[in-house]
């Protein structure tokens, strides 16, 4: 299978980089600290930005403070091993002009910084929680990610591990590939499913990127 595009759009947590294990532990710490650490266990965690996390489980007057906190313990942990790369990753976005990708994550920018910073990843264009009012799985994201690299949305894919981030790809009218690394493939719905970014290449051709799959 190979998928033409024009810009490629990708989620960084789960997709560029590994960061669960520092999203587990401060997580838990923060729902310790609050004392939700039962309610805490009964919602979904992954690919949504934190502040939506944050006003599930909180009230309102203290989502602001509680918000502040999680950010500071994750940039923190980011150097107790707290992100690394993914097989592929480095390969293949070393592969792409500069112009034609983007990372759109659900985190703050600071925090999105700091993880892609420690391993090396210095993106043009990034689309974080800091830009949108509407986070995964609405389209809002990968959509102003578009618009930031001046590419018609149809001609956008996303790469994508989390249902709601693949959600999000397909609202937006673009080609979905999802990476197996942090949900099974009966939990994704794309176009494409691999295990991780080892699995493709990439070629630029006559102004376009061409997708491959590994054979």
């Amino acid at each position: 299978m190979k998928i033409r595009a024009h810009a490629l759009l990708f989620d960084n947590d789960g997709t560029l980089v590994s960061s669960l294990a520092s999203v587990d532990r401060c997580w838990a710490r923060w729902a310790e600290e609050y004392g939700i650490s039962e309610e805490f266990g009964r919602v979904e965690l992954h690919g949504r930005p934190a502040v939506e996390i944050v006003a599930e489980l909180l009230p309102a007057d203290i989502v602001p403070e509680a918000l502040a906190r999680i950010e500071a313990m994750e940039i923190e942990d980011v150097p107790n091993d707290g992100v690394h790369l993914l097989p592929g990753t480095k390969a293949f976005l070393g592969s792409l002009p500069a112009d034609r990708w983007a990372v759109v994550t659900s985190a703050t920018r600071r925090l999105a910084e700091a993880r892609l910073d420690a391993v090396g990843i210095l993106p043009k264009t990034m689309i974080t929680a800091d830009d949108i009012t509407r986070g995964k799985p609405d389209p809002e994201p990968y959509l102003l990610a578009a618009r930031e690299l001046g590419v018609d949305p149809a001609d956008c894919v996303v790469f994508e591990d989390a249902p709601a981030g693949l959600a999000s790809g397909r609202a937006a009218g673009m080609t979905t590939v999802a990476l197996t690394t942090t949900h099974p493939a009966h939990e994704v719905d794309a176009d494409l499913v691999v295990k991780d970014l080892s699995a493709l290449s990439a070629l630029v051709n006559d102004g376009a990127v061409e997708i491959s799959v590994r054979g």
